[in-house]
């Protein structure tokens, strides 16, 4: 399993249920690592999406502790285990974590693959990603040239679990 997340020089993800920036090349990356694959978030993280509605040519998997959440299409569960059980009908290089920070929380231990997408900048923020750089289970594996949008500096990078060698 995937995560993909955009956070701060804090790990910093969101605020108010909205994403502290939004970079067009983080959004297109985002797209081009999803599309036509499967998506686990919260709810919120849906209810945040235009209109609330499942994204686009995705599997769309929702957990939510509300018994009566209408997903518009969306496949609804109410476990980690639900979901995991779920997924497993999938490839596991094709499922992405996509949050929000309870979800990452949640789904961090059964994912081998990060892409974040780091903003050399400080938010005022309400949510946070796990800080990879502090968990030695996870390391660096690929990081592009720094890139700027306006004035704002950003870097796409690979964490990848390290596998324990027997």
């Amino acid at each position: 399993m995937n995560c993909i997340v955009a956070a701060d020089s804090n790990w910093a993800i969101g605020k108010d249920n909205k994403l502290l920036v939004s970079i067009p090349a983080d959004m297109k990356l985002f797209r081009l690592e999803t599309t036509g694959k499967v998506i686990v978030m919260g709810r919120k993280t849906l209810e945040s999406f235009p209109n609330g509605l499942p994204l686009k040519n995705r599997v769309n998997i929702v957990l939510t502790k509300n018994k009566d959440f209408d997903g518009k299409g969306a496949i609804v569960l109410h476990s980690v285990e639900e979901v995991l059980e779920e997924i497993r009908k999938y490839p596991s290089d094709q499922v992405y974590c996509i949050g929000g920070d309870s979800i990452y929380r949640q789904f961090l231990p059964y994912c081998d693959v990060a892409h974040v997408t780091r903003i050399h900048f400080a938010y005022e923020a309400d949510s946070y990603f796990p800080n990879l750089d502090e968990m030695p289970e996870w390391r660096i594996t690929a990081s592009s040239d720094e890139q700027t949008y306006f004035d704002l500096e950003y870097e796409f990078v690979k964490y990848e679990r390290v596998k324990e060698e027997r």
